[in-house]
């Protein structure tokens, strides 16, 4: 463990002693689901030494602890991004002190545009696979074994358990759900009319700006993850008009809700 992560990793341990089961990350506009937790404690990003700071407005900034579903849960409200100027590396340091903390399975959500004409605003994505279009890979430099093996593979970076448990769910209770291939660009920009049929083209179905780095940094550490888009926005190219960040949280918000009671329901399976 690097001295950075142990500092961190001590100094949340003094503060809270009790060892999580599952880590979850929380994307635009989706700070509700902590209102269904039994939470035991929260801490403020900008007080642990050597942590990241969100700058994004609908990412809080707190990692919170308690009960989700019956299972001891630590919740990461508000996430980072490339585009904030922190290295594909940095990246990966929360999920690494989630992993030192105690988690086996990370749930992560975003706020996403989609690509697949069968998608509609307010729908749920699950993720199959995804693409990286970030400008690099958050295990790019010396590997520490501490963390995981030099070449992990990434032939199913998304758990197929987690998965088929999640589209029974969403069935039983009538959640617009699909499952499907996403890709993650660096923005801050959104796409243009020609990169998302681009993206489309590729293979993607929804698109956003986060996941894929803390997805391959957690299966580096051998956490099984589970992540789902609310789909913000149409990127379909006849379909494609101005969005506003606020438009995005907006629904993000409206639709959270659906990502709470699916997150809920996985981790009484779990």
């Amino acid at each position: 463990m690097s001295e950075a992560i142990r500092q961190i990793v001590e100094f949340i341990q003094k503060e809270f002693k009790e060892k999580p089961e599952a880590g979850i990350i929380l994307g635009s506009g989706m700070a509700g689901l902590v209102n269904e937790m039994e939470i035991s404690h929260s801490i403020d990003y900008s007080s642990i030494p050597n942590f990241l700071v969100s700058t994004v407005e609908g990412h809080n900034g707190k990692l919170i602890f308690g009960k989700l579903g019956g299972k001891k849960v630590v919740v990461m409200q508000g996430r980072f991004h490339y585009y904030e100027g922190y290295s594909m590396q940095q990246l990966a340091l929360p999920i690494r002190v989630l992993k030192f903390l105690g988690i086996n399975t990370l749930f992560l959500s975003c706020a996403s545009g989609s690509l697949n004409p069968n998608y509609n605003v307010g729908d749920l994505m699950i993720f199959d696979d995804h693409i990286n279009l970030l400008p690099g890979n958050p295990l790019i430099g010396p590997n520490n074994p501490e963390f995981g093996i030099r070449f992990p593979d990434m032939s199913t970076p998304y758990n197929k358990d987690l998965i088929q448990k999640a589209v029974k769910i969403s069935k039983d209770l009538s959640i617009k759900t699909h499952v499907g291939v996403f890709v993650s660009v660096h923005g801050p920009s959104l796409e243009t009319r020609a990169e998302y049929k681009y993206l489309h083209l590729i293979g993607a179905d929804a698109v956003a700006m986060s996941t894929v780095p803390e997805v391959i940094a957690a299966r580096h550490l051998g956490i099984n993850c589970f992540a789902v888009a609310i789909i913000t926005n149409s990127g379909i190219p006849d379909e494609v008009k101005e969005t506003t960040h606020e438009e995005v949280l907006k629904v993000a918000g409206e639709a959270e809700v659906k990502v709470t009671t699916l997150f809920k329901n996985l981790l009484i399976e779990l």
